[in-house]
């Protein structure tokens, strides 16, 4: 018990004293650190906010490539079509020529998986285009088999055969093969269906093998009828080399993929923003054509599910820096709505052109529609500086050619992040125009301009062949080392040891296929 008038010893003062103190001291530094990240964010905001500009004059180049080079040769084993195949595999490619080109990448590969003789792809062109040119109207046939004789044996048609003098010839027995089937059904269902009748038709081909799939010599013959054996004719070459030259006798040009049609607005939904007649039109070709849904069109607006309109894509290009001197080449169909959607862009960027205004040999004009048109369309968009697509979603268009552009050299491309843009023009139709420039920029900022980047789901193979048809000269990774470059030489030996002598002897376009 404590005498009345007792103090503590001055030692135990103090040492409250120095606790108190040590409290002080720790509270101090905490709202100095609080202060310091504080002032750092604001900081970092200001710098963000006055550095977000986009170097115009770099996008003309290409996009950086990190040491990276397009590359689809094998890498490990891959031996020559056997001698004797399984049978004939025949298929027809529906949907446009874009969907119908990658119907072609996996017949040659479903051809590669069951050791099938691939007869030349059947292209349903006529009840999408009403246009019969086929696959020997459009594509050159002897460059597609010559660049792909190491990898699967392939015909003009199923030829006859001859037995007990009577001449018999072979019935393809009729599959609908599953949507995005896996390797394994080619090697059980269709190919005791082909050994059972000597030859099978899969039809219709479109998204009838499954993309991701888990061996890369298989993606590298996507890769390689892709953006190799699937050149052309000569006389579509040269048209579109003509139409590109005078495009850029003037300097730099961009081509815009404006999907403003009446086949996606419909798809999407997007029906708010025209008038009466015009929505019982895009109503009325939805319900025709696809799945009935609850569609709200300021729902889709919202999470960016709308094609960009015109307006909305030239001001993204004005707020990136671009001005009414750049050169734009349109590929697109008929565009929905008419002049009145295109008159604000055109207003933006008034030297605009399409295949109509610079074909100067008048073909075009008669077959604008048919898979001639799209595919100068292609050829244009595929050596233009920069390519933007409007609408990258179920497009295949846009989709194939920004996987060929990445393989092409890491070409520029645009692809708007309409989610994130979405806000942006919902506020600048409220009337908030303050800083739209700038938020446009932050967005665009944070997209891809064309170089390597890891595939993602949903991003198609097609789109992105990365890193699979792509290797460094000095990798860390062994995977990743280029091939050596007498690989045409190594194929020809493996042909050569396996006694198969019926191919050309020539390798000249693997050589320029296989490594640019």
């Amino acid at each position: 018990m404590r005498r009345p008038g007792y103090r503590q010893p001055l030692k135990q003062q103090l040492g409250g004293v120095k606790a108190m103190f040590i409290r002080l001291s720790v509270a101090v530094i905490v709202v100095v650190i609080c202060m310091f990240l504080l002032m750092s964010a604001m900081s970092s905001s200001n710098s963000n906010s006055s550095s977000a500009e986009i170097n115009t004059e770099a996008l003309w180049g290409t996009a950086a490539s990190d040491g990276w080079r397009a590359s689809s040769a094998p890498r490990s084993d891959w031996p020559p079509p056997a001698s004797e195949s399984n049978g004939y595999l025949r298929v027809r490619c529906n949907g446009g020529l874009n969907q119908q080109r990658s119907a072609i990448c996996n017949a040659v590969l479903a051809a590669r998986i069951m050791n099938a003789t691939l007869v030349l792809p059947e292209l349903d062109a006529n009840s999408f285009w009403h246009d019969d040119s086929g696959f020997q109207g459009i594509y050159d046939v002897e460059h597609f088999i010559k660049t792909l004789k190491y990898d699967v044996r392939i015909v003009e048609s199923i030829p006859e055969t001859r037995k007990n003098g009577k001449v018999k010839k072979i019935k393809a027995k009729q599959i609908r093969p599953p949507r995005d089937a896996p390797i394994s059904w080619y090697t059980t269902e269709a190919l005791k269906t082909m050994k059972e009748h000597g030859a099978i038709y899969l039809t219709p081909f479109s998204h009838r093998l499954a993309e991701e799939i888990d061996y890369p010599e298989y993606q590298r013959l996507r890769c390689r009828v892709n953006y190799h054996a699937l050149r052309f004719k000569p006389h579509i070459v040269e048209l579109s080399q003509s139409i590109v030259d005078k495009l850029r006798s003037q300097g730099h040009f961009m081509t815009i993929h404006l999907r403003f049609e009446m086949d996606m607005l419909a798809f999407a939904g997007c029906f708010d923003i025209f008038s009466p007649e015009e929505q019982k039109i895009l109503k009325k070709y939805r319900q025709e054509n696809f799945a009935e849904k609850r569609l709200v069109y300021d729902e889709r607006r919202a999470i960016g599910k709308c094609p960009l309109t015109p307006e909305e894509v030239g001001l993204i290009l004005r707020a990136m820096g671009f001005d009414n001197s750049t050169r734009i080449y349109l590929a697109a169909g008929e565009l929905f709505g008419g002049e009145r959607f295109m008159k604000p862009f055109r207003s933006m960027f008034p030297r605009l052109e399409n295949h109509s205004t610079v074909d100067t040999t008048g073909e075009l004009g008669k077959n604008t529609m048919g898979l001639l048109g799209s595919a100068v369309d292609y050829m244009v968009c595929l050596l233009s500086d920069i390519f933007m697509p409007t609408y990258d979603g179920p497009s295949n268009f846009a989709n194939n050619l920004l996987g060929h552009r990445l393989y092409y050299g890491f070409r520029t491309t645009i692809r708007p992040d309409r989610k994130a843009l979405a806000p942006i023009f919902i506020d600048r139709e409220k009337g908030h125009t303050a800083g739209f420039d700038e938020a446009v920029r932050r967005a665009m900022l944070k997209t891809n301009f064309g170089g390597p980047h890891k595939r993602i789901s949903p991003e198609s193979f097609y789109t992105n062949s990365w890193p699979e048809c792509f290797c460094k000269k000095s990798a860390v990774n062994p995977a990743d080392k280029c091939p050596p470059l007498d690989v045409v030489e190594i194929l020809n030996s493996q042909m050569e040891s396996e006694g198969i002598s019926d191919f050309e002897a020539s390798g000249s376009n693997l050589t320029s296929a296989v490594d640019k």
